[in-house]
């Protein structure tokens, strides 16, 4: 425990001594962490979209002009029932579209209610009998008088998952880069430290001491950055996802009738996947910066 406990305090001593560049390194891995919480975040949100997709893709929606009236509603029903493959058609009115969207939208439904109108049309539903038919029965649909537009789940989900894709392949690319100058940063910060103790080392190494209590303080300088950069990281992104959240619901709502993934569970999940990446960054500094020294 003693040789613990002397471990730790060399590490904090030597984050005291050389602040700026300690500094230095933590906010490169802050950046890192927060450019990375930010693709998460899209790409979490563009894969839930898809699912939500995916869960109506038996179905196709009708959309009217608002000067269909219900009697002409129900007689383009009776029509569609008739298409080869309709297993059933439901009539949904604009508020019952909305309150919909309030129960899908969860935790997130009062963005909906600061719209000042309903921009959600009258519609009728499609449920297909099997997914075959879908492009004969909205080809057909498309030809009736008073369809304003027709969402169908296939094109949706094929554009989402292409988008998710890229969005992936670019944020993968972009961490990488970040990751490699974040722990060259890291290690160079600590190889400043190793240089203004390099006779200090010389002489524990002719005592005795072994590579890793050498190594320890530096190591621990190292994980006690990522953590601390994990952390900043992890509040500006709630703070972020927060305000998206608040201050662009409303405007994608017609985008995401699914709402946005809840705040806590992004939050939650972030902080452990920063916590992860920012003790990994800053002790792979570390190693790195010591490994040639302790080699000589």
């Amino acid at each position: 425990m003693s040789t613990v406990r002397a471990i730790l305090r060399q590490a904090f001593a030597q984050m005291n001594r050389n602040k700026m560049m300690a500094a230095a390194s933590l906010f490169s891995i802050a950046a890192i962490l927060l450019v990375l919480g930010i693709f998460l975040i899209i790409v979490v949100n563009i894969n839930a979209m898809a699912r939500d997709v995916q869960d109506n893709f038996d179905q196709v929606q009708i959309n009217l002009f608002d000067a269909v009236s219900p009697v002409e509603s129900q007689e383009m029903m009776d029509e569609i029932g008739l298409m080869p493959g309709v297993a059933s058609t439901e009539y949904q009115t604009r508020e019952a579209a909305l309150e919909s969207w309030k129960v899908r939208w969860g935790e997130n439904a009062d963005l909906l209610d600061r719209m000042p109108t309903n921009p959600l049309p009258n519609s009728i539903i499609i449920t297909l009998a099997d997914i075959e038919y879908a492009e004969g029965v909205v080809e057909s649909v498309n030809a009736m008088i008073g369809v304003e537009s027709i969402n169908y789940s296939q094109d949706t989900v094929d554009q989402l998952l292409h988008l998710a894709r890229v969005v992936q392949i670019v944020s993968l690319i972009v961490i990488l880069v970040l990751v490699v100058i974040s722990i060259t940063v890291v290690s160079n910060t600590i190889k400043l430290t190793v240089l203004a103790r390099e006779r200090e080392i010389v002489i524990m190494r002719y005592i005795g001491a072994t590579n890793w209590y050498i190594r320890g303080p530096f190591l621990l300088e190292g994980i006690a950055i990522g953590i601390i950069a994990a952390v900043i990281s992890s509040v500006a992104i709630g703070f972020i996802y927060y305000y998206a959240i608040e201050n662009l619901g409303h405007d994608l709502a017609m985008f995401m009738p699914m709402g946005f993934v809840p705040l806590r569970f992004v939050v939650e999940n972030l902080a452990i996947i920063f916590v992860a990446l920012g003790v990994s960054i800053g002790a792979c500094g570390s190693i790195i910066s010591m490994r040639r020294f302790l080699e000589r």
